[in-house]
């Protein structure tokens, strides 16, 4: 049998160097291609905390110049900790502007988690058009939820668009380094480790203690039911 030399198993290998930067074109190419060298203001906009059992739902928005990139943005949930958190610094540095947002368990519990997450990005927005002014493009990560005339919604967003990588990137630094901290005060729960997600050590810990007042009480229903 005859193979290609373009089968997969005969391509070169990259190194992480050229990984890197390939990805870098990728995500910083996404938006040259919206921008077609008009100097448009895109922002992007990401969350992390929306499964979590405890804890707030974290939102970030930004907006990153194309004249001077950062190397190594991705989607958050593929970087170590150590790496988030020294791209958070360059992010801080480099970006025109940028917000991070809180909404906590309560509010969460009352209006649900849909509009927790449209309210949390209408915040996080305004307050990086204060900052950046009024945008020509808003890229949400996921789908689409109405919080901008100039939205667009792209699938998988964070590993494809600069500007929500690093808005990825700066609300999963921020909310782990909450939760952590937060697990000080509650230590049975084991927050610094699963972040106030539902892993077996948290949920134990809920049929065995209950909820603290940074549980989202909606999301905890079902497990304190079985604890009967």
């Amino acid at each position: 049998m005859l193979v290609s030399i373009t089968d997969s198993h005969f391509a070169p290998k990259l190194s992480r160097v050229e990984k890197t930067a390939a990805l870098d074109q990728a995500l910083y190419g996404f938006l040259e291609e919206l921008d077609c060298g008009r100097g448009l203001n895109i922002i992007g906009i990401d969350e992390v905390g929306r499964g979590s059992l405890a804890g707030p739902l974290t939102v970030a928005a930004t907006s990153l110049p194309l004249t001077k990139r950062i190397s190594g943005l991705n989607d958050s949930k593929k970087l170590s900790a150590k790496r988030r958190e020294e791209l958070t610094r360059h992010i801080i540095k480099t970006a025109s502007s940028f917000s991070i947002i809180d909404i906590e368990a309560p509010s969460i519990d009352f209006m649900g988690i849909v509009e927790a997450v449209r309210q949390g990005m209408k915040q996080a927005l305004g307050a990086v058009i204060a900052g950046a002014g009024e945008p020509d493009i808003v890229l949400i990560d996921g789908v689409a939820l109405g919080i901008h005339a100039k939205e667009q919604a792209i699938t998988k967003g964070d590993s494809r668009a600069a500007c929500i990588a690093a808005a990825s990137i700066l609300a999963k630094t921020h909310r782990d380094a909450l939760m952590t901290v937060y697990s000080n005060d509650y230590t049975c729960y084991g927050w610094q480790s699963n972040k106030g997600y539902g892993s077996a050590e948290h949920i134990s810990a809920i049929k065995k203690h209950g909820l603290s007042e940074l549980h989202r009480k909606s999301f905890c229903a079902g497990i304190l039911q079985e604890s009967f």
